[in-house]
């Protein structure tokens, strides 16, 4: 499988602009400016078929073109770097080891919309990262690829880094924008939707780091040649990040469509300490698990990952041994879904803290006949009754668990005990 996203953390210097113009760094930056126009840019991305790869997988270049061409009033390209998603560590890789890949996308995109001022929003705790990336800025800025007139094109852009405080909510783009405006990272109701009403009221496009960092490769070498990859509805490559009871846990470049058992076998190296496989959770803490017996047949893509009851997210794959207390697993999950809940939603607000006292006390031999009911009855509120997908997000992990693992949580409740331990 072709290296696009990961081919340059291994070069010399590639935090570097030396190292990044090395491999190629900012060629396709040139060629827009040179020959393309925002609206031909915007067809070629559409072409190339690549989707967001922060969790909702829309059209990145029909997303752009629903940003109002004859809005008088300024436009902005927000680069979405608050990874914050359990189990998930794709974007710092990128961010720590190419971070001028991130920088070229986010100017690409804002060429797309006709932006002069962006930002890129970064996650507060990444403060390696962070340092990474404005030595970036400032390399480009030296170098002609920021300021005034870029490379003579007379197109002026100016690319600011952001960082937020710290919150998982703030991962969600309207929510992320609240933050930016220097509000509460409070999301907001859609429609209307960012394109048209965004940071300031303008119109915005929020793309997360792995879909911009996409952009040179796809520019460079043609949308026809990244949308031969994958499948038919899911194009390209897509970075997973493995974790948990593997022998190769790590980030991941894979093909979409790739086969999931042969990747945790082969590519992860297979089940550590000669334990069998329980349980995954494919794209991130907030999709549902799937049972081991569940993984035959699902391949790396979109649409694979639906029909099997989940969802690919942002790729974070969370992979459970035989050892592991699913009770435990679920009751730790909600513990962060509760602490993260911004509060503006009161069946989030409150549901996410009820589930997870119900969850601690099963978890601890307290549990009663019942309680699996009212969290799923409580989970069944939560979903799709919120301004953002947080309650969705939130509500989605202890009812899967209850449903793939009922057995376990039942004999929890009846012994008084973990069961597994």
């Amino acid at each position: 499988m072709e290296k696009i996203l990961l081919r340059n953390i291994d070069a010399p210097d590639s935090q570097t602009l030396e190292g990044y113009r090395a491999c190629g760094g900012y060629r396709a930056l040139e060629k827009v400016l040179r020959e393309m126009t925002p609206e031909k840019l915007i067809d070629e991305v559409k072409a190339s078929g690549l989707r967001g790869r922060g969790g909702a997988g829309f059209p990145t270049g029909m997303k752009w073109s629903f940003v109002p061409k004859d809005n008088p009033k300024p436009k902005y390209v927000v680069c979405n770097a608050d990874e914050s998603e359990p189990g998930t560590f794709k974007d710092r890789l990128l961010i720590e080891k190419d971070p001028h890949a991130i920088v070229e996308g986010t100017i690409i995109a804002a060429y797309a919309i006709r932006s002069h001022t962006s930002f890129i929003y970064i996650r507060g705790e990444m403060f390696y990262g962070a340092q990474v990336l404005q030595r970036a800025l400032d390399e480009a800025a030296g170098a002609g690829y920021l300021g005034k007139n870029v490379l003579g094109s007379g197109y002026d852009i100016d690319l600011i880094l952001h960082r937020g405080a710290g919150a998982y909510i703030c991962g969600e783009e309207t929510g992320l924008l609240s933050s930016l405006e220097g509000g509460k990272g409070w999301p907001k109701i859609k429609p209307p939707f960012p394109a048209t009403h965004g940071l300031f009221g303008c119109p915005t496009v929020v793309n997360n780091v792995e879909t911009l960092a996409a952009l040179p490769w796809i520019i460079t070498e043609g949308a026809a040649r990244y949308a031969a990859i994958g499948t038919e509805k899911s194009k390209g490559t897509k970075l997973f990040c493995v974790s948990g009871h593997v022998k190769k846990p790590g980030v991941y470049e894979v093909d979409m469509g790739y086969p999931f058992k042969k990747f945790l076998e082969e590519d992860c190296g297979g089940m550590a300490n000669g334990r069998k496989l329980k349980g995954v959770i494919p794209g991130g803490a907030s999709m549902p698990v799937l049972r081991a017996d569940e993984l035959d047949g699902i391949t790396m893509d979109y649409e694979s990952f639906q029909a099997a009851g989940t969802l690919l997210g942002s790729g974070g794959v969370i992979v459970m041994d035989e050892s592991t207390c699913m009770v435990r697993a679920a009751w730790n999950l909600s513990r962060f879904f509760a602490h993260e809940s911004c509060g503006q939603c009161s069946p989030c607000r409150e549901g996410c803290h009820w589930i997870e006292k119900i969850l601690n006390r099963v978890e601890h031999g307290a549990g009663k006949p019942g309680d699996l009911e009212k969290i799923l009855s409580v989970s069944g509120n939560i979903g799709g009754n919120t301004i953002c997908p947080f309650g969705d997000a939130a509500s989605w992990p202890p009812a899967a668990f209850i449903k793939k693992y009922r057995g376990e949580f039942d004999e929890h409740i009846a012994a008084g005990k973990c069961t597994i331990h």
